[in-house]
């Protein structure tokens, strides 16, 4: 993996916070100096806690960041990065799977009034101060590709269809997602420079 100290990998996770066998726990456990937002002890499914969660942990992190997001994950940052007055020193974003909480979700996950209720709705619809790639799944659960590719057009980020394959997550049979990586390289390698 292309890495250097000018830049740290800041997994953001989903609603369900740290899943052991989930890709962005194995990517981890992989590449040194990665943080992980970690979640309220309480299992608390505010948004407002997870912006704050988010930055504590950009807060510790060594030059500039490179966002890793899954699910409810890249809504976290796309409301930090909306509405946050210091985004320079986020490098790029790789967005993956985000969900649709403007619409009912599938059985065990919150009803629309309670996401709103949350403070997760509406989804915020600006484009991003910095690069990104939304990866989106032919066939998520949670989201219809038409409003993820609505979603990826508003926020100026770059689409890659990654085909039929659920929510990327374990239930959907992900594991491991090696692609993760090269999609964090195009990241890295298109960072923009900071300072003279």
């Amino acid at each position: 993996m292309t890495h250097s100290g000018e830049f740290t990998i800041v997994i953001v996770p989903g609603l369900r916070g740290h899943v052991e066998d989930h890709w962005q726990t194995i990517l981890a456990a992989g590449i040194p100096g990665t943080r992980t937002v970690a979640p309220s002890n309480d299992g608390s499914l505010r948004l407002d806690e997870r912006l704050a969660a988010l930055d504590e942990t950009l807060a510790t992190v060594p030059g500039r960041a490179i966002l890793v997001a899954h699910s409810a994950g890249v809504l976290t940052s796309v409301h930090w990065a909306q509405g946050h007055p210091n985004t320079e020193r986020i490098a790029g974003a790789l967005l993956a799977t985000p969900p649709n909480f403007d619409t009912p979700l599938p059985a065990g996950y919150p009803s629309p009034d309670t996401l709103a209720e949350l403070g997760w709705t509406p989804t915020p619809r600006g484009p991003l101060p910095f690069p990104s790639i939304v990866a989106g799944s032919l066939d998520d659960p949670l989201a219809d590709y038409a409003d993820v590719t609505r979603l990826a057009d508003s926020w100026g980020s770059r689409l890659v269809n990654l085909g039929e394959v659920g929510h990327l997550n374990p239930a959907s049979g992900y594991g491991e997602w090696p692609a993760a990586v090269e999609l964090i390289n195009e990241l890295i390698s298109a960072a923009a420079p900071v300072g003279p």
